[in-house]
């Protein structure tokens, strides 16, 4: 259709103007190029939740590696007392420190545990910055797609006014009752209902797509096509579910709670105390070493509970690695049936609109020559708006299964890496 040329044109020429024009012009507001854009987002509020997911895990592991720090004590005896029993002449100060001595491998065990949950941290970093990625496609479409149904909607509405024009004509040359004048313009009015519903669609589908790259300002539109990407993009190669990222994810996961288990199992062994200090004693002439060595009895605390706690949430962690595996080969199975399914649902609905289209021009010809009634027109008419939204519901499901199937792949539905 021409209009559909035609807004195809305005979409790449409004592209152009808003890579050539400064950023803050508040009339350059079309959303960038999709990967641009995507870039763009690193500074949104969902990336920042992501890396202080990563931070909290390194500070966590930096704090693994302390040492207990040690306790120094000063004691006074006797410095107070009955002057009749000579008490303050044996007066005493004592000056200590305590050091604790951890042994068993409490301190390697705890920094293993503090080093995989940081390994753990960076797999759901990069698993969220592709779903994110994954769910910024589907938005960028989404826009793409409301904008289309818009010009879908304008050309019915066109060709009903058409039908409309021809409709009086015959009604005034007596040739169709008033009834036919009637039913096209009700065709029309409910036409031109669609229309605005379109458009209030686009405008939700702008402020999704403003609100997931934390603009502010609404976007006007989008600058490139992510339809036409991919009808021009090939059919990816096989996939490895065992790369996925949420199969990664559930790995690191599994490994820092095992980690964690071997924590807590060093924890019952009690540590050591060394004691060392100087005692001043008043009656003699010099100080006193004194020394010991404290050792805890764990005859009530001996971590159970804690190490209970982190082997239920390891069988936890390997069940969930064990689904996650299973998920992506089956995911994976089913993103290039798919793939492979929507590329030839779309060819069948671009076959199915021309001969819609074909119909459609043959029965208006028909009905203005008066060889046809008004009922089926609108019957012809009706099925071709029916053909060109199943093209658009092709394409639309065609590029959510790309986009699932890139996010197996790790990369953005458009091929470049998630980092």
């Amino acid at each position: 259709m021409n209009g559909n040329s035609c807004r195809q044109r305005m979409v790449a020429l409004t592209g152009l103007l808003a890579g050539l024009c400064p950023a803050g012009q508040a009339w350059a507001q079309s959303a960038p190029p999709f990967a641009q854009l995507l870039e763009q987002a690193r500074t949104a509020s969902r990336m920042a939740v992501l890396d202080a997911d990563v931070a909290r895990a390194q500070g966590l592991a930096e704090q693994a590696r302390a040492r207990p720090n040690p306790v120094v004590n000063v004691y006074a005896e006797n410095f107070n007392g009955d002057l009749i029993r000579n008490a303050r002449d044996q007066q005493q100060i004592t000056a200590q420190i305590d050091w604790p001595i951890e042994l068993g491998g409490k301190r390697s065990a705890r920094i293993a545990a503090g080093d995989a949950g940081i390994v753990a941290a960076q797999a759901r970093n990069r698993d969220g910055r592709l779903l994110y990625a994954t769910e910024l496609a589907r938005a960028y479409a989404a826009a793409e797609i409301a904008d289309r149904r818009i010009g879908l909607a304008e050309d019915e509405v066109e060709e009903a006014t058409d039908d409309l024009k021809a409709a009086r004509a015959l009604v005034g040359a007596g040739k169709e009752a008033r009834l036919r004048q009637l039913q096209a313009e009700t065709e029309l009015s409910t036409l031109e209902a669609d229309l605005e519903t379109a458009k209030a669609q686009k405008v939700a589908a702008l402020a999704r797509l403003s609100a997931l790259v934390g603009s502010s300002v609404s976007f006007t539109g989008v600058s490139e096509s992510l339809l036409d990407r991919m009808n021009a993009r090939p059919l990816s190669g096989p996939v490895d579910p065992l790369q996925a990222t949420t199969v990664k994810v559930a790995e690191a996961e599994r490994e820092a709670a095992a980690r964690t288990v071997t924590a807590q199992q060093r924890l019952a062994i009690p540590n050591v105390t060394a004691i060392v200090g100087v005692r001043q004693l008043r009656v003699a002439s010099g100080p006193a070493i004194v020394a010991g060595v404290g050792i805890p009895l764990p005859l009530f605390d001996r971590n159970r509970g804690n190490i209970a706690a982190a082997r239920a949430e390891l069988q936890g962690a390997a069940a969930r690695a064990a689904i996650a595996r299973l998920d992506a080969e089956a995911g994976s199975r089913a993103a290039l049936a798919l793939v492979e399914a929507a590329d030839r649902r779309a060819e069948a609905a671009r076959r199915t609109m021309e001969t819609a289209e074909e119909g459609y021009r043959l029965a208006r010809i028909a009905y203005q020559a008066g060889k046809s009634p008004l009922i089926e027109l609108l019957a012809v008419r009706h099925n071709l708006g029916v053909a060109r939204g199943v093209i658009l519901d092709a394409d639309a499901a065609r590029l959510d299964a790309r986009a699932n199937l890139a996010r197996l792949q790790g990369v953005t539905i458009t091929g470049e890496p998630v980092q």
